[in-house]
């Protein structure tokens, strides 16, 4: 294959391939590159000037995207020029973001890959050690966060614990005082540390609370109804309540026609189960009011139903969102798209998960925006590592503030 052909397949603007070279044994390809005579444009690495004096011409090798099955290396021609400010810096060249021996759309091939799979899989693939892995991803996400537009006051921040501190950490260090004073509302789950820092920094905020953190309270108390039923029933009934806790803990909407039929036959053994269920279920319709009044008449009726029902978890329960009334009626007066704030949530979780934990919280965080900007996918989160989640609500629009 002729230098010309090479030049096309490689595809790299500016340069040409003066020389190449196969290996059949090692499927490897080699391919040695030089500026095309109409690129004379040299940049000075550190200033970014235009350098015409060039002090010296030297080799550097990389490695290129695959060519079929051939691991192709490139070696190109580069130099070092004489910058007045400087003195001798290496030429700026664009296909060759870092130090590292990568080209750019090699580091971008394999921070993509790492979006869908974990650290080692990417590694397997490439044939590369994990912790380059992990470092080609961390440059592959610095370039795209420093390219992309960020919108006024949307961030994505982490904090390592779930403390009072850290929030008050978040409110001093990366707020001024003009964008505190100009929070109006903040969703936030019923963690008491979380509402002392909020009624601290941004004592006009109106709190809310999140909805599927109350429903993960519900669920929990169904729970604890089937664990006690299961104890105090025996023989074949015992039998019929083992393994429902998944069919209790899932919607009625979202069970097939086997799942319901399942259900419904123990609900006709125990009723106890029957009335948690329908408790937890009818709780999600609380959300539906758009007027506080009509909120807090049905959450009044659904406590009601609990009367001589010695359902002792769903009376705790009871206790709880009567402890927190304010906060789930703020809910009619501040519309707040919860579902944005899971989804971002089940993100992170699945990044914890598919990485099994991370060192660096900054290589974490970019990650974390990284798939939230490319809504790669939406997955459930762990209490891995401490993510307070919140949103607030600036001059009548709505920015989510993640920690």
């Amino acid at each position: 294959m002729s230098e010309s052909e090479w030049t096309k397949i490689l595809g790299w603007p500016g340069y040409r391939v003066y020389r190449s070279e196969i290996n059949e044994e090692a499927k490897t390809v080699r391919l040695w590159v030089r500026r095309k005579r109409g690129n004379r444009k040299l940049e000075c690495s550190g200033c970014g000037r235009r350098i015409h004096e060039i002090a010296e011409v030297y080799e550097r090798e990389v490695r290129d995207l695959p060519c079929f099955e051939y691991r192709t290396t490139v070696v190109i021609e580069l130099y070092r020029l004489r910058c007045p400010e400087c003195g001798i810096k290496a030429e700026k060249v664009a296909l060759l973001p870092s130090k590292a021996p990568f080209s750019k759309r090699f580091e971008e091939a394999v921070g993509q890959a790492c979006e869908s799979a974990a650290v080692r899989r990417v590694a397997r693939q490439f044939g590369l050690a994990a912790s380059t892995v992990r470092a080609i991803d961390l440059r592959y996400l610095q370039r795209w966060a420093q390219g992309r537009r960020r919108p006024a006051l949307r961030q994505l921040w982490f904090g390592r614990e779930r403390k009072k501190e850290t929030l008050d950490e978040f409110f001093e260090k990366h707020l001024s005082a003009f964008q505190r004073s100009a929070i109006r509302a903040a969703c936030v789950d019923m963690w008491e540390p979380f509402r002392q820092s909020l009624e601290q920094w941004v004592p006009e905020c109106r709190i809310i609370y999140d909805k599927f953190h109350i429903l993960q309270h519900a669920s929990q108390a169904v729970d604890e109804v089937r664990r006690a039923e299961f104890f105090r029933k025996g023989g074949a009934a015992r039998d019929l309540v083992r393994g429902k806790r998944w069919l209790l803990l899932t919607s009625w909407l979202n069970l097939d026609r086997g799942k319901r039929r399942q259900l419904n036959a123990l609900f006709a053994l125990n009723r106890r189960i029957l009335k948690a269920y329908l408790l937890k279920e009818s709780l999600s319709q609380l959300w539906n009011y758009t007027y506080e009044g009509a909120m807090l008449r049905y959450l009044q009726s659904w406590i009601d139903q609990l009367r001589w029902q010695r359902l002792k978890p769903m009376e705790k329960l009871a206790r709880m969102l009567l402890d927190h009334l304010e906060g789930i009626l703020n809910y009619c007066r501040t519309k707040v798209p919860m579902g944005v704030i899971e989804a971002v949530n089940g993100n992170i979780k699945a990044l914890l998960r598919r990485g099994r934990g991370y060192r660096d919280m900054n290589y974490l965080l970019l990650k974390a925006q990284r798939l939230a900007a490319t809504k790669t996918e939406f997955l459930v989160l762990q209490k891995a590592v401490v993510c307070i989640v919140f949103q607030i609500l600036v001059q009548r629009r709505i920015y989510g503030l993640l920690q």
